[in-house]
Protein backbone atom coordinates (compact mmCIF):
# COMPACT_ATOMS: atom_id res chain seq x y z
CA UNK A 1 0.00 0.00 0.00
CA UNK A 2 3.20 2.77 0.84
CA UNK A 3 4.84 1.59 -2.42
CA UNK A 4 1.37 2.31 -4.60
CA UNK A 5 0.47 5.67 -2.59
CA UNK A 6 4.47 6.95 -3.21
CA UNK A 7 4.40 6.02 -7.24
CA UNK A 8 0.99 7.65 -6.94
CA UNK A 9 2.40 10.77 -5.22
CA UNK A 10 4.94 11.14 -8.13
CA UNK A 11 2.83 10.25 -11.19
CA UNK A 12 0.21 12.30 -9.97
CA UNK A 13 2.30 15.40 -9.61
CA UNK A 14 3.79 15.09 -12.95
CA UNK A 15 0.63 14.82 -14.92
CA UNK A 16 -0.73 17.75 -12.73
CA UNK A 17 2.83 19.72 -13.99
CA UNK A 18 2.44 18.53 -17.62
CA UNK A 19 -0.93 20.40 -17.15
CA UNK A 20 -0.06 23.83 -15.70
CA UNK A 21 3.40 23.39 -18.42
CA UNK A 22 0.86 23.56 -21.01
CA UNK A 23 -1.63 26.06 -19.54
CA UNK A 24 2.03 28.32 -19.85
CA UNK A 25 3.11 28.01 -16.41
CA UNK A 26 7.03 27.35 -17.83
CA UNK A 27 8.96 27.10 -14.28
CA UNK A 28 6.80 24.54 -12.75
CA UNK A 29 9.23 21.80 -13.21
CA UNK A 30 11.52 24.33 -11.78
CA UNK A 31 9.85 24.74 -8.72
CA UNK A 32 9.18 20.61 -8.72
CA UNK A 33 13.27 20.04 -8.82
CA UNK A 34 13.83 23.12 -6.30
CA UNK A 35 10.93 21.38 -3.63
CA UNK A 36 12.53 17.82 -4.49
CA UNK A 37 16.42 19.20 -3.35
CA UNK A 38 15.08 21.40 -0.50
CA UNK A 39 12.92 18.08 0.91
CA UNK A 40 16.40 15.87 0.42
CA UNK A 41 18.29 18.53 2.84
CA UNK A 42 15.20 18.55 4.67
CA UNK A 43 14.86 14.79 5.58
CA UNK A 44 18.77 14.87 6.43
CA UNK A 45 18.43 17.65 8.37
CA UNK A 46 15.80 16.25 10.37
CA UNK A 47 17.50 12.77 11.11
CA UNK A 48 20.56 14.41 12.30
CA UNK A 49 18.75 16.47 14.65
CA UNK A 50 17.36 13.27 16.36
CA UNK A 51 20.79 12.69 17.09
CA UNK A 52 21.21 14.12 19.58
CA UNK A 53 17.59 13.82 21.40
CA UNK A 54 17.77 10.17 20.52
CA UNK A 55 21.01 9.54 22.34
CA UNK A 56 19.59 11.34 25.24
CA UNK A 57 16.19 9.57 25.64
CA UNK A 58 17.97 6.11 24.70
CA UNK A 59 20.43 6.37 27.48
CA UNK A 60 17.89 7.29 30.10
CA UNK A 61 15.55 3.92 28.74
CA UNK A 62 18.85 2.32 29.16
CA UNK A 63 19.06 3.66 32.81
CA UNK A 64 15.41 2.89 33.77
CA UNK A 65 15.06 -0.91 32.03
CA UNK A 66 19.13 -1.49 34.03
CA UNK A 67 17.39 -0.24 36.77
CA UNK A 68 14.06 -2.55 36.59
CA UNK A 69 11.72 0.51 36.06
CA UNK A 70 10.94 -0.32 32.45
CA UNK A 71 9.45 -3.72 33.44
CA UNK A 72 7.78 -2.47 36.30
CA UNK A 73 5.61 0.54 34.06
CA UNK A 74 5.43 -3.08 31.44
CA UNK A 75 3.39 -4.61 34.58
CA UNK A 76 1.55 -1.98 36.05
CA UNK A 77 -0.28 -2.25 32.24
CA UNK A 78 0.08 -5.59 31.50
CA UNK A 79 -3.70 -6.59 31.68
CA UNK A 80 -4.71 -3.86 28.95
CA UNK A 81 -1.58 -4.57 27.35
CA UNK A 82 -2.24 -8.64 27.14
CA UNK A 83 -5.51 -7.76 25.22
CA UNK A 84 -3.94 -5.06 22.96
CA UNK A 85 -0.79 -7.09 22.48
CA UNK A 86 -1.63 -10.29 22.69
CA UNK A 87 1.40 -11.31 21.02
CA UNK A 88 4.20 -9.78 23.64
CA UNK A 89 5.46 -11.90 25.64
CA UNK A 90 4.47 -10.95 29.77
CA UNK A 91 7.48 -8.59 31.40
CA UNK A 92 9.47 -7.81 27.88
CA UNK A 93 10.90 -4.34 27.79
CA UNK A 94 9.08 -3.44 24.65
CA UNK A 95 5.81 -3.10 26.57
CA UNK A 96 7.68 -0.65 28.91
CA UNK A 97 8.76 1.44 26.08
CA UNK A 98 5.18 1.69 24.47
CA UNK A 99 3.62 2.80 27.74
CA UNK A 100 6.61 5.87 27.54
CA UNK A 101 5.85 6.59 23.85
CA UNK A 102 2.80 6.93 24.87
CA UNK A 103 2.35 8.98 28.06
CA UNK A 104 5.13 11.46 25.92
CA UNK A 105 2.63 11.81 22.99
CA UNK A 106 -0.18 12.61 25.59
CA UNK A 107 1.75 15.52 27.06
CA UNK A 108 2.09 16.61 23.32
CA UNK A 109 6.26 16.17 24.03
CA UNK A 110 7.18 14.72 20.17
CA UNK A 111 10.52 14.98 21.00
CA UNK A 112 10.59 12.39 23.64
CA UNK A 113 8.28 10.79 22.05
CA UNK A 114 10.24 9.68 18.77
CA UNK A 115 13.29 8.10 20.25
CA UNK A 116 10.98 6.61 22.51
CA UNK A 117 8.92 5.00 19.78
CA UNK A 118 11.92 4.07 17.97
CA UNK A 119 13.01 2.29 21.21
CA UNK A 120 9.88 0.08 20.99
CA UNK A 121 9.97 -0.78 17.38
CA UNK A 122 13.44 -2.14 18.09
CA UNK A 123 12.31 -4.14 21.06
CA UNK A 124 9.37 -5.15 19.18
CA UNK A 125 11.65 -6.43 16.68
CA UNK A 126 13.39 -8.72 18.56
CA UNK A 127 10.16 -10.69 19.21
CA UNK A 128 9.30 -10.56 15.35
CA UNK A 129 8.97 -14.02 13.13
CA UNK A 130 9.56 -12.25 10.12
CA UNK A 131 12.37 -9.63 10.33
CA UNK A 132 11.42 -7.80 6.84
CA UNK A 133 7.51 -8.35 7.61
CA UNK A 134 5.35 -5.62 10.38
CA UNK A 135 4.37 -8.06 13.16
CA UNK A 136 0.75 -7.53 14.75
CA UNK A 137 2.36 -6.09 18.11
CA UNK A 138 4.10 -3.60 15.38
CA UNK A 139 1.23 -2.70 13.37
CA UNK A 140 -1.49 -2.34 16.65
CA UNK A 141 1.13 0.11 18.40
CA UNK A 142 2.16 2.44 15.16
CA UNK A 143 -2.02 2.72 14.05
CA UNK A 144 -2.01 3.60 18.44
CA UNK A 145 0.96 5.73 17.99
CA UNK A 146 -0.49 7.74 14.78
CA UNK A 147 -3.88 7.89 16.45
CA UNK A 148 -2.51 8.47 19.74
CA UNK A 149 -4.59 10.83 22.70
CA UNK A 150 -2.73 14.30 23.02
CA UNK A 151 -4.03 15.19 26.45
CA UNK A 152 -2.45 18.88 25.61
CA UNK A 153 -1.63 20.47 22.52
CA UNK A 154 1.23 22.47 23.75
CA UNK A 155 2.56 24.09 20.00
CA UNK A 156 -0.73 24.36 18.75
CA UNK A 157 -1.68 26.53 21.87
CA UNK A 158 1.39 28.66 21.56
CA UNK A 159 1.08 29.54 17.85
CA UNK A 160 -2.51 30.58 18.48
CA UNK A 161 -1.55 33.12 21.25
CA UNK A 162 1.20 34.08 19.14
CA UNK A 163 -1.40 34.94 16.01
CA UNK A 164 -3.85 36.53 18.85
CA UNK A 165 -1.51 38.79 19.50
CA UNK A 166 -1.05 39.91 16.24
CA UNK A 167 -3.99 39.79 15.66
CA UNK A 168 -4.49 42.51 18.29
CA UNK A 169 -7.20 40.18 20.33
CA UNK A 170 -7.61 41.48 23.77
CA UNK A 171 -7.73 38.51 26.70
CA UNK A 172 -7.98 35.76 23.77
CA UNK A 173 -7.99 32.63 25.32
CA UNK A 174 -5.74 30.32 23.02
CA UNK A 175 -6.19 27.18 25.04
CA UNK A 176 -9.99 26.90 24.60
CA UNK A 177 -9.76 24.27 22.14
CA UNK A 178 -8.31 22.12 24.66
CA UNK A 179 -11.58 19.79 25.40
CA UNK A 180 -12.20 19.40 21.75
CA UNK A 181 -8.49 18.52 20.87
CA UNK A 182 -8.77 15.87 23.88
CA UNK A 183 -12.23 14.60 22.17
CA UNK A 184 -10.69 14.84 18.76
CA UNK A 185 -7.73 12.54 19.63
CA UNK A 186 -10.08 10.28 21.64
CA UNK A 187 -12.26 9.86 18.18
CA UNK A 188 -9.55 9.19 16.62
CA UNK A 189 -7.53 6.41 19.25
CA UNK A 190 -10.63 4.48 19.08
CA UNK A 191 -11.09 4.07 15.69
CA UNK A 192 -7.63 3.21 15.24
CA UNK A 193 -8.09 0.50 17.85
CA UNK A 194 -11.39 -1.00 16.43
CA UNK A 195 -9.79 -1.12 13.04
CA UNK A 196 -6.70 -2.97 14.55
CA UNK A 197 -8.47 -5.47 16.53
CA UNK A 198 -10.67 -5.96 13.93
CA UNK A 199 -8.34 -7.38 11.71
CA UNK A 200 -5.51 -9.00 14.06
CA UNK A 201 -9.44 -10.25 15.91
CA UNK A 202 -8.89 -8.72 19.28
CA UNK A 203 -11.63 -8.98 21.88
CA UNK A 204 -12.07 -5.63 23.35
CA UNK A 205 -15.47 -5.83 25.28
CA UNK A 206 -12.87 -6.86 28.57
CA UNK A 207 -12.90 -5.83 31.99
CA UNK A 208 -9.13 -4.25 31.20
CA UNK A 209 -9.75 -2.89 28.16
CA UNK A 210 -13.59 -0.76 29.48
CA UNK A 211 -11.82 -0.20 32.96
CA UNK A 212 -8.84 1.66 30.42
CA UNK A 213 -11.45 3.70 29.12
CA UNK A 214 -13.33 4.50 31.97
CA UNK A 215 -10.33 5.41 33.82
CA UNK A 216 -9.47 7.89 30.81
CA UNK A 217 -12.93 9.46 31.22
CA UNK A 218 -12.34 10.15 34.36
CA UNK A 219 -8.79 11.85 33.84
CA UNK A 220 -10.12 13.75 30.88
CA UNK A 221 -12.83 14.95 33.24
CA UNK A 222 -10.89 15.75 36.55
CA UNK A 223 -7.81 17.39 33.97
CA UNK A 224 -10.69 19.65 32.26
CA UNK A 225 -11.70 20.61 35.48
CA UNK A 226 -8.37 21.52 37.13
CA UNK A 227 -7.18 23.89 33.74
CA UNK A 228 -10.55 25.49 32.40
CA UNK A 229 -11.58 28.12 35.07
CA UNK A 230 -7.69 29.67 34.76
CA UNK A 231 -6.80 32.40 32.98
CA UNK A 232 -4.52 31.96 29.66
CA UNK A 233 -1.66 33.10 30.81
CA UNK A 234 -1.72 30.85 33.80
CA UNK A 235 -2.87 27.41 32.30
CA UNK A 236 -0.10 27.73 29.66
CA UNK A 237 2.30 27.77 32.92
CA UNK A 238 0.51 24.70 34.61
CA UNK A 239 0.54 23.20 30.70
CA UNK A 240 4.13 23.76 30.49
CA UNK A 241 4.79 22.90 34.07
CA UNK A 242 3.26 19.72 34.16
CA UNK A 243 4.75 18.45 30.89
CA UNK A 244 8.40 19.10 31.95
CA UNK A 245 8.23 18.72 35.44
CA UNK A 246 6.83 14.76 35.03
CA UNK A 247 10.14 14.13 32.17
CA UNK A 248 12.39 15.79 34.37
CA UNK A 249 10.98 13.69 37.81
CA UNK A 250 11.15 10.86 35.04
CA UNK A 251 14.42 10.76 34.66
CA UNK A 252 15.83 11.90 38.06
CA UNK A 253 13.32 8.42 39.04
CA UNK A 254 15.17 6.60 36.57
CA UNK A 255 18.60 7.37 37.90
CA UNK A 256 17.73 7.52 41.76
CA UNK A 257 16.57 4.34 41.44
CA UNK A 258 19.33 2.54 39.18
CA UNK A 259 21.75 4.12 41.76
CA UNK A 260 19.96 3.11 44.68
CA UNK A 261 20.11 -0.77 42.94
CA UNK A 262 23.76 -0.38 42.22
CA UNK A 263 23.76 0.36 38.53
CA UNK A 264 26.68 2.11 36.77
CA UNK A 265 24.47 4.34 35.87
CA UNK A 266 26.89 6.29 33.70
CA UNK A 267 27.96 3.68 31.72
CA UNK A 268 24.17 2.89 31.25
CA UNK A 269 23.26 6.05 29.76
CA UNK A 270 26.31 5.65 27.61
CA UNK A 271 25.71 2.17 25.93
CA UNK A 272 22.10 3.47 25.44
CA UNK A 273 22.87 7.09 23.65
CA UNK A 274 25.22 4.97 21.27
CA UNK A 275 22.29 3.38 19.65
CA UNK A 276 20.67 6.98 19.27
CA UNK A 277 23.01 7.71 16.14
CA UNK A 278 22.55 4.43 14.36
CA UNK A 279 18.99 4.70 14.31
CA UNK A 280 18.77 8.63 13.03
CA UNK A 281 21.76 7.49 9.99
CA UNK A 282 19.02 4.25 9.49
CA UNK A 283 15.71 6.43 9.00
CA UNK A 284 17.18 9.04 6.54
CA UNK A 285 16.39 7.14 3.23
CA UNK A 286 13.05 5.97 4.27
CA UNK A 287 12.07 9.58 5.36
CA UNK A 288 13.69 11.62 2.13
CA UNK A 289 11.46 9.17 -0.13
CA UNK A 290 8.32 10.11 1.61
CA UNK A 291 9.28 13.75 1.87
CA UNK A 292 10.36 13.55 -2.17
CA UNK A 293 6.63 11.81 -2.79
CA UNK A 294 4.77 14.72 -0.89
CA UNK A 295 6.73 17.68 -2.00
CA UNK A 296 5.89 16.95 -5.66
CA UNK A 297 2.04 16.13 -5.15
CA UNK A 298 2.32 19.41 -3.01
CA UNK A 299 4.28 21.68 -5.22
CA UNK A 300 2.15 20.66 -8.10
CA UNK A 301 -0.98 22.07 -6.76
CA UNK A 302 -2.28 17.91 -6.33
CA UNK A 303 -4.01 19.04 -3.09
CA UNK A 304 -5.41 22.33 -4.23
CA UNK A 305 -7.30 20.25 -6.96
CA UNK A 306 -8.45 17.41 -4.11
CA UNK A 307 -9.93 20.59 -1.84
CA UNK A 308 -11.22 22.57 -4.82
CA UNK A 309 -13.39 18.84 -5.62
CA UNK A 310 -14.63 18.05 -2.01
CA UNK A 311 -16.13 21.82 -1.73
CA UNK A 312 -17.62 21.23 -4.94
CA UNK A 313 -19.23 17.70 -3.67
CA UNK A 314 -20.15 19.39 -0.53
CA UNK A 315 -21.90 22.45 -2.20
CA UNK A 316 -23.69 20.07 -4.83
CA UNK A 317 -24.84 17.76 -1.88
CA UNK A 318 -26.48 20.66 -0.13
CA UNK A 319 -24.04 20.96 3.06
CA UNK A 320 -22.66 23.47 5.32
CA UNK A 321 -18.90 24.21 3.53
CA UNK A 322 -17.63 26.72 6.61
CA UNK A 323 -15.21 23.43 7.56
CA UNK A 324 -13.66 23.53 3.28
CA UNK A 325 -11.13 25.86 4.57
CA UNK A 326 -9.37 24.06 7.68
CA UNK A 327 -9.76 20.65 5.38
CA UNK A 328 -6.28 21.07 3.87
CA UNK A 329 -5.27 20.92 7.48
CA UNK A 330 -6.33 17.44 8.33
CA UNK A 331 -5.26 16.16 4.76
CA UNK A 332 -1.74 17.42 4.98
CA UNK A 333 -1.18 16.27 8.55
CA UNK A 334 -1.64 13.00 7.49
CA UNK A 335 1.11 13.46 4.99
CA UNK A 336 3.50 16.16 6.64
CA UNK A 337 3.34 17.62 10.02
CA UNK A 338 5.31 21.17 9.43
CA UNK A 339 3.11 21.21 6.17
CA UNK A 340 0.17 20.84 7.78
CA UNK A 341 1.03 23.41 10.93
CA UNK A 342 1.95 25.96 7.76
CA UNK A 343 -1.29 25.45 6.56
CA UNK A 344 -2.98 25.72 10.05
CA UNK A 345 -1.20 29.49 10.17
CA UNK A 346 -2.16 30.33 6.75
CA UNK A 347 -5.90 29.53 7.77
CA UNK A 348 -5.72 31.48 11.15
CA UNK A 349 -4.19 34.25 9.15
CA UNK A 350 -6.34 34.54 6.82
CA UNK A 351 -9.58 34.33 8.77
CA UNK A 352 -8.32 35.10 11.98
CA UNK A 353 -7.57 33.15 14.71
CA UNK A 354 -10.73 33.08 16.20
CA UNK A 355 -13.17 32.48 13.52
CA UNK A 356 -14.46 29.01 13.50
CA UNK A 357 -12.22 27.74 10.29
CA UNK A 358 -9.43 29.16 12.67
CA UNK A 359 -10.41 27.19 15.43
CA UNK A 360 -11.27 24.21 13.38
CA UNK A 361 -7.46 24.11 11.69
CA UNK A 362 -6.48 24.26 15.66
CA UNK A 363 -8.58 21.19 16.33
CA UNK A 364 -7.82 19.65 13.51
CA UNK A 365 -3.62 19.88 14.24
CA UNK A 366 -4.16 18.59 17.55
CA UNK A 367 -6.04 16.04 17.06
CA UNK A 368 -4.25 14.24 14.18
CA UNK A 369 -0.97 12.93 13.40
CA UNK A 370 1.36 12.40 10.47
CA UNK A 371 0.66 9.11 9.68
CA UNK A 372 2.85 8.60 6.40
CA UNK A 373 5.82 10.09 8.76
CA UNK A 374 5.55 8.10 11.29
CA UNK A 375 5.28 4.48 9.31
CA UNK A 376 8.12 5.76 7.29
CA UNK A 377 10.17 6.42 10.04
CA UNK A 378 9.47 3.50 12.35
CA UNK A 379 9.24 0.93 9.75
CA UNK A 380 12.28 2.33 8.14
CA UNK A 381 14.62 2.18 11.79
CA UNK A 382 14.04 -1.76 12.26
CA UNK A 383 14.21 -2.14 7.95
CA UNK A 384 10.74 -3.55 7.69
CA UNK A 385 9.64 -3.74 4.05
CA UNK A 386 5.94 -5.11 3.92
CA UNK A 387 4.07 -2.83 6.18
CA UNK A 388 0.53 -5.11 5.53
CA UNK A 389 -2.55 -3.10 6.67
CA UNK A 390 -0.78 -0.98 9.00
CA UNK A 391 -1.33 2.15 6.53
CA UNK A 392 -5.27 0.91 5.62
CA UNK A 393 -5.92 0.84 9.64
CA UNK A 394 -3.69 4.40 10.37
CA UNK A 395 -5.83 5.90 7.28
CA UNK A 396 -9.44 4.74 8.77
CA UNK A 397 -7.94 6.40 12.02
CA UNK A 398 -7.26 9.44 10.68
CA UNK A 399 -10.44 10.14 8.86
CA UNK A 400 -12.78 9.31 11.19
CA UNK A 401 -10.47 11.54 13.57
CA UNK A 402 -11.00 14.51 10.58
CA UNK A 403 -14.92 13.48 10.58
CA UNK A 404 -14.91 13.87 14.34
CA UNK A 405 -12.63 16.96 14.90
CA UNK A 406 -15.00 18.45 12.19
CA UNK A 407 -18.12 17.23 13.90
CA UNK A 408 -16.59 18.85 17.55
CA UNK A 409 -15.82 21.93 15.98
CA UNK A 410 -19.36 22.23 14.80
CA UNK A 411 -21.01 21.21 18.05
CA UNK A 412 -18.43 23.34 19.98
CA UNK A 413 -18.23 26.22 17.95
CA UNK A 414 -20.94 26.98 14.78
Amino acid sequence: MLNIIWVAFILVGFVAALVQTLQGDLDIFSRVLTGLFDTAKTGFDISLGLVGVMSLWLGIMKIGERGGLIQLFGRLVAPFFRRVFPDIPPGHPASGSIVMNFSANMLGLDNAATPLGLKAMRELQEINPKPDTASNPMIMFLVLNTAGITLIPTSVIAIRQAIALKQGLVGFNAADIFLPTLLGTFVSFCAGLVAVAVWQRINLLSRPVLTFFAGFAALMGGLYAWLAGLPPERMAQMIGLLGSGLIVSLITLFVAVAAWRRIDVYEAFVEGAKEGFGVAVQIIPYLIAMLAAISVFRTTGGMDYLIGGIRTAVLALGLNADFVPALPVGLMKTLSGSGARGLMVDVMTTHGVDSFPGKLAAIIQGSTETTFYVLAVYFGSVNITKTRYALACGLIADAVGLVGAILIGYAFYH
